[in-house]
């Protein structure tokens, strides 16, 4: 059987401001995501059945996961019904706010449009990807990108390599929870793509969720005061329960890791322009077709 990998990356949101509410309930937003290069890692084969596999127990293999509603959603959208084994090495921790599900989900819409030999154009993922989550989008198109609307709104940016330490307290934060809050701040003004990431990570920019996220949880708030000790920054990532500062070097990030409080975990990325998976994708997928026509077997990509 011949399996291709392709990574989900995960993302920081550097800024997060609710500019108002729409008749439907879903808020107005703009936000800035710096993509990652470090996340998940899908694996993907031609099955008769469709399945999904993951290494960590607690992570659900069922349709309630968001990589089989976008297989599930390729079906409906092209009339396939060809299956895949898909299996899910998760590293970003669920509910965090750096992205897993929405990333995982574009990693699977780009991997069984390959498997499958569906052909559908980015423009069709991403739109598709967005009856999924906000979020799918972004990793569909693969770029570090300003974003307005519900999210869906994007226009990429060029952000420096700069490193980031990303933790997680162990506890999780229900989205609709945070948007829920009475007191959530939704009448920011709206701002106009900033000239330079310095401006996002300090002045006039902040995590409008924050405030609410920190008087339902008071562990991120606890969190935050530890990384701005440590590091002289920091800010939560989404609607939480991740929060992170930009490191002057990788190596700081990696001693501050082995002093975390119990039950505090995390890890050190930097971001990047362009997505991993958009990296490697036109490769991998190549070689996973010539392997194919060949009729060997092979583990190809990551």
């Amino acid at each position: 059987m011949t399996m291709f990998t392709l990574p989900a990356p995960g993302k920081l949101n550097l800024f997060l401001h609710i500019t108002g509410r729409r008749p439907d309930g879903y808020h107005e937003l703009q936000t800035l995501f710096a993509l990652l290069d470090q996340g998940d890692t899908l694996h993907f084969a031609a099955a008769d059945t469709l399945t999904l596999e993951c290494d960590q127990a607690e992570v659900p293999t069922d349709h309630s996961n968001l990589i089989l509603r976008a297989a599930r959603l390729l079906h409906t959208h092209t009339g396939c019904q060809q299956g895949a084994r898909i299996v899910l090495e998760k590293h970003l921790p669920m509910g965090g706010g750096v992205g897993g599900g929405s990333s995982d989900a574009a990693t699977a819409l780009l991997g069984l449009n390959a498997l499958w030999g569906l052909n559908l154009s980015e423009d069709t993922l991403a739109e598709l990807g967005l009856s999924l989550g906000a979020d799918v989008p972004v990793f569909v198109r693969g770029k570090s990108a300003w974003a307005e609307g519900v999210g869906e709104r994007i226009t990429p940016v060029s952000l420096p390599n700069d490193a980031f330490l990303v933790i997680h307290p162990g506890i999780h934060v229900s989205t609709a929870r945070i948007f829920g809050d009475r007191q959530l701040t939704r009448d920011t003004p709206v701002s106009k793509l900033p000239t330079s990431l310095e401006v996002v990570l300090t002045r006039d920019f902040r995590n409008d969720c924050e405030a609410a996220a920190i008087r339902q949880f008071p562990e991120i708030g606890k969190l935050l005061h530890w990384l701005k000790q440590h590091t002289g920054n920091a800010r939560m990532t989404g609607t939480g329960a991740c929060c992170f500062a930009r490191l002057a070097e990788v190596q700081q990030g990696q001693h501050l890791l082995q002093q975390l409080p119990q039950h505090w975990t995390g890890f050190v990325a930097r971001s990047c322009n362009t997505s991993p998976l958009h990296q490697i994708l036109g490769e991998t997928l190549a070689k996973f077709r010539e392997t194919q026509n060949s009729g060997k077997s092979a583990q190809i990509g990551k």
